[in-house]
């Protein structure tokens, strides 16, 4: 229903303190910091490149509470195997605290929290030959990681994240399945790829895996995080043809969902409160 090249642009976060966490995402992650304003900071891979992260200060923030709707995690992918063995080898030099890793058969991922308690997955795709297909359906699995392999292939000298580095996916808590996929699906218009992974569900454009992921693990009936929380402000979905980008406005509009302009663009809040940029 989106163009195939459909895909995660920028993702604004929520945090107590700026400084902390341009540590976490520049010094220790290898986000480069390409302009700041009085609370606000922009990141890209790598001087020319995109914005991915926005990092905006609210003072005294508290964590997000688990039992809410909003951020599960924002997923960074690394372009190759050596650069995300890179990237584990620092997070283990620098003894930060990982909190897992998988291999999903689509891909293989490491989890993480950044300073305020924001998820944070950092992956490698499988090339898309690879990844096992049931007819529309993605198969994905948490299966042990193999980080000493990963580690064997990790790049040598390093010097911050790969200019190809972005948000390959968001993954979202809910309040409700059906009424998750009824906002990114029926209205905005990303294809279901995956719905039988218990109590979640999966949907992207143009046969990706996923751009977005949803769960009720902690979540079910859960009401949104608090607009003073460390988390989400919104996250951007690129639709790079203009007649799909109005029409996938147009459904919102006609269902009733808020659409706040914003730069050239319009924020659509989900029934949970989550923001996403059009």
């Amino acid at each position: 229903m989106l163009p195939d090249d459909t895909h995660i642009g920028r993702v604004r976060l929520k945090v107590a303190h700026l400084p902390r966490s341009l540590a976490f995402y520049c010094d220790l992650l290898g986000w480069q910091q390409t302009s700041q304003a009085p609370g606000i900071a922009c990141l890209s891979a790598g001087a020319g490149q995109p914005v991915h992260i926005e990092l905006v200060e609210l003072p005294g923030a508290q964590r997000q509470p688990a039992r809410s709707a909003g951020l599960y995690h924002i997923a960074i992918r690394l372009p190759d195997r050596p650069a995300l063995g890179a990237l584990l080898e620092r997070l283990i030099r620098h003894n930060y605290p990982l909190q897992g890793g998988a291999d999903h058969l689509v891909s293989e991922a490491i989890y993480l929290a950044d300073p305020d308690g924001n998820g944070v997955e950092l992956y490698r795709d499988r090339p898309r030959a690879e990844w096992p297909w049931h007819g529309d359906t993605v198969q994905m699995s948490s299966d042990p990681l193999d980080a000493q392999g990963i580690l064997r292939q990790a790049a040598s000298n390093w010097q911050g994240i790969p200019e190809q580095t972005d948000i390959g996916h968001i993954h979202l808590q809910v309040s409700d399945l059906g009424q998750a996929e009824r906002f990114f699906s029926k209205l905005i218009g990303l294809d279901v790829t995956q719905r039988n992974y218990p109590g979640a569900l999966f949907m992207s454009a143009g046969g990706y895996h996923h751009h977005v992921g949803t769960n009720i693990w902690s979540s079910r009936g859960a009401p949104p995080a608090p607009e003073g929380a460390a988390g989400l402000a919104f996250f951007e979905l690129a639709i790079p043809d203009a007649e799909s980008r109005q029409q996938a406005l147009e459904r919102l509009e006609a269902a009733g969902v808020p659409l706040t302009p914003h730069e050239d663009q319009f924020l659509a809040r989900s029934p949970d409160g989550i923001q996403v940029l059009i």
